[in-house]
């Protein structure tokens, strides 16, 4: 895994991501719970080690390679996005290696109930796989939560994943229209005459293709629709969507994904990269109209460098480029965000939220992430992040 990554550090530029979601209105917000089995650790240190290493933290403040964290104790919750989740999982656990008695809690609702249970005051922060969504009047909701700006983080970087289940069949390649046809349930079998022509060679089965999609609000499906509306948008007519609108069979959750494929013969779905590889399902090439392009370190990290900055300020927002990308880039990456108050907040979890989320952009962490499937933050990003998380105040 790590070989297959290594190449994103120095290929991936990324710079700010503009993907608006499209979760479900705030009039009734989603009560998860703030504590998960799966991504809950303590962390922290006694009060004297805090204060000694917190000039330490504050001198190297935008810098990610020098990065320690000072460890102020207390107790925080987030929940949101589960293609992160196998990141911060990470990320807390080491967290609680440097520091040793306050309290993080994350929970892998999805995006959508991530952000609903943000504004209802239910967590600290949130965790999306997209920005606030001006449509649905997220930023002014997130606004009049904080009584301030909302920022947005970008932590993890994960390509989007088309992964399937067709005996005999282990290169794959589909192009963008035949993709978005697959997924709107224009094509229905797997020996159609367009699939059969991008893969000539490969033995496909006259059977029905079992399309699996998350039924939960999602940033992955957020990010994925995207990319279907705008590289084949004469096809994928649905604007982007947390809530998904094409064909198929929900599933729960990005795990949920990743077990109905790997469960069920002919199937074909989109999960994130980490949940692929940890599964070890098989996963295609896309043709976006320069080439077949294999999910790879390289090809993601091509991608995300082409990325443009449009957030203002501390608010590090980015705009991936999902069509006409050039030879050996892949298309379908997302970026998860960890968006949080600006300030106003109370000032104990303050402190912990900006360690923690500090600690997360650093570059120990972010090189960390690289073997659970994601690719990390470059240099000057890292240190942009980490200036935006001191920010909080």
């Amino acid at each position: 895994m790590t070989n297959r990554l290594a190449k994103i550090t120095a290929l991936a530029a990324i710079s700010a991501i503009s993907l608006t979601a499209c979760g479900a209105d705030g009039d009734k917000e989603a009560s998860p719970s703030p504590s998960s089995s799966e991504a809950t650790s303590a962390a922290a240190s006694d009060a004297s080690s805090a204060t000694s290493e917190a000039s330490e933290s504050s001198d190297s403040a935008a810098d990610a390679a020098s990065f320690k964290p000072a460890c102020p104790g207390g107790s925080i919750s987030g929940a949101g996005s589960s293609a992160q989740l196998n990141a911060i999982n990470q990320v807390i656990s080491d967290y609680k290696a440097a520091c040793s008695s306050a309290t993080i809690n994350y929970s892998p609702t999805g995006s959508g109930a991530g952000v609903k249970s943000f504004i209802g005051k239910q967590t600290d922060w949130a965790g999306s796989d997209s920005v606030l969504n001006k449509d649905k009047g997220e930023p002014d909701k997130a606004k009049q939560r904080c009584n301030a700006e909302p920022w947005h983080m970008p932590m993890a970087a994960g390509p989007i994943a088309v992964v399937y289940n067709v005996e005999g069949v282990k290169d794959l390649t589909l192009s963008t229209p035949t993709l978005a046809k697959i997924f709107s349930g224009a094509i229905k079998k797997w020996d159609d005459e367009a699939i059969k022509k991008e893969n000539p060679s490969a033995k496909l089965p006259s059977a029905q293709i079992e399309v699996f999609y998350r039924k939960d609000e999602s940033g992955t499906t957020d990010n994925f629709t995207q990319f279907l509306n705008k590289a084949a948008g004469d096809i994928w007519t649905e604007k982007h969507s947390k809530t998904w609108k094409g064909a198929g069979k929900g599933a729960d959750k990005s795990a949920g994904i990743a077990q109905a494929v790997k469960d069920t013969k002919n199937s074909i779905s989109y999960d994130e990269w980490s949940y692929a590889t940890k599964n070890n399902l098989d996963m295609a090439a896309i043709d976006n109209g320069n080439g077949p392009v294999k999910l790879t370190g390289e090809s993601a990290g091509k991608a995300v460098s082409a990325a443009k900055v449009v957030g203002q300020g501390n608010d590090l927002q980015l705009e991936l480029q999902y069509k006409d990308t050039p030879a050996g880039v892949y298309p379908a990456v997302l970026v998860t965000y960890e968006i949080a108050c600006s300030k106003g907040e109370d000032a104990g979890k303050t402190a912990l939220l900006k360690d923690f989320l500090s600690f997360y952009a650093s570059e120990q962490e972010q090189k960390k992430i690289q073997d659970a499937g994601y690719a990390p933050l470059p240099s000057d990003v890292a240190s942009k992040v980490l200036a935006s998380a001191q920010a909080l105040s």
